[in-house]
């Protein structure tokens, strides 16, 4: 049985009110592309189709014609997990018509196991698939004390049950997986998996996996990698798309799982290459370097987070030519290199203009106001005033 397994797509989400819907296409046709190319059996999506819970009009459009397309209209199994960027009941209304097209949505948590049989390879898959299990998810309160140590064990604990059970169905004569959205002890994370949790009470041992299955597919962390101290392949396929510049450099992927009854399987990483990259620009040569970084074509595809070095505060007019010769610029944070010592006086003996000069050289780290600035400034003081 070959199995592609992906995470994390984030549908909606958008790069500081820059729509992502394109790219978010074309990452999904480069992965169907795959699924064809390479003669998939099964489709595992770990979580997160989306990023809301109410998600806009056009990404649940992609959803849905993804999905068909995935399952090659009702000809290859496709099993959906709601993670916790996702509305469960809203995930799980459309199960009964999926099911009719070989797809299987699950919105709430659950200890059953999916039995689903394979024509195209003629075997079976067990697969425990648990959707994002948060407290109320999960419809339990797992402890009346807020000591956060015994909140994880708690936590820990249930979730470890939850396999267990999952543990007795899966069967000799078939191939199992386990599949959950969920954070395991020791994983890297990134800007872009919001944090949900304090002090990281909802955290899973690996210890806790079913020890019958033979391979885990895992949703919540958008960094491909494997899961450390795992008795049994385990791994995060990461999210196709970069969604913040903490995960520039970093390639994206799926994971395809080869597997048979009572085998170990073979998991390799198919890397992916629609969607733009985001990028970190720092200039240490100042404007004239963005320039002409900007006139040799660098980085033309990509997201581009600029840092730039300046003695003077970037005035509006440079930050507004800058995207408009460039809208692919998503931050552009001065670095100031003149760093100025601020002498106190007291306030009696120095002009209010001069003070709020001074605070802002402190506050920019060097940084000179403009004369429109001070100006303004000045007005708003005698608006105050009067």
């Amino acid at each position: 049985m070959r199995i592609l397994h992906t995470a994390d797509w984030h549908l909606g989400k958008t790069l500081e009110g820059r729509s992502r819907l394109r790219e978010q296409a074309e990452v999904i046709d480069e992965i169907v592309d795959m699924v064809e190319k390479e003669k998939i059996d099964v489709v595992l999506l770990a979580g997160d189709a989306f990023d809301t819970v109410n998600p806009p009009a056009d990404a649940e459009t992609l959803f849905y014609d993804a999905l068909s397309r995935l399952s090659d209209y009702g000809k290859r199994h496709v099993v959906v997990i709601a993670g916790n960027h996702d509305h469960p009941g809203r995930l799980s209304a459309a199960a009964p018509i999926a099911e009719q097209h070989a797809i299987t949505l699950l919105g709430f948590p659950t200890d059953q196991v999916q039995q689903i049989h394979v024509p195209s390879c003629d075997e079976t898959l067990m697969i425990g698939a648990l959707p994002y299990p948060s407290e109320s998810r999960l419809n339990e309160l797992l402890s009346e004390e807020c000591d956060e140590a015994l909140l994880r064990a708690r936590y820990d604990e249930r979730i470890r049950a939850i396999f267990a059970k999952m543990n007795e169905s899966f069967r000799e004569d078939a191939v199992n997986i386990a599949m959950s959205h969920v954070y395991v002890a020791g994983g890297a994370t990134c800007d872009s998996e919001r944090p949900i949790e304090l002090g990281g009470a909802y955290t899973v041992s690996p210890a806790s996996f079913p020890t019958r299955a033979q391979y885990v597919a895992l949703g919540h962390l958008h960094r491909p990698q494997d899961v450390k101290h795992a008795t049994m392949p385990a791994r995060y396929s990461g999210s196709p798309l970069a969604y913040s510049f903490s995960e520039a450099g970093y390639s994206k992927s799926v994971t395809i799982v080869d597997v048979h009854p009572r085998c170990a399987p073979n998991v390799r990483e198919c890397f992916l290459s629609k969607g733009r990259p985001l990028v970190k620009w720092k200039a240490t040569e100042g404007l004239a370097q963005v320039y002409r970084w900007m006139e040799e074509g660098r980085d033309h595809t990509a997201w581009i987070d600029l840092e730039i070095d300046v003695e003077q505060s970037l005035t509006l007019e440079d930050i507004h030519q800058l995207r408009k010769l460039c809208d692919r610029f998503v931050h552009i944070r001065p670095n100031y290199t003149k760093k100025q010592e601020v002498v106190r006086e007291m306030r009696t003996d120095v002009p209010i203009d001069v003070l709020f000069t001074r605070f802002y050289e402190r506050q920019t780290g060097g940084g000179k106001p403009s004369e429109e600035i001070v100006q303004l400034f000045l007005q708003l003081v005698a608006e105050e005033d009067e």
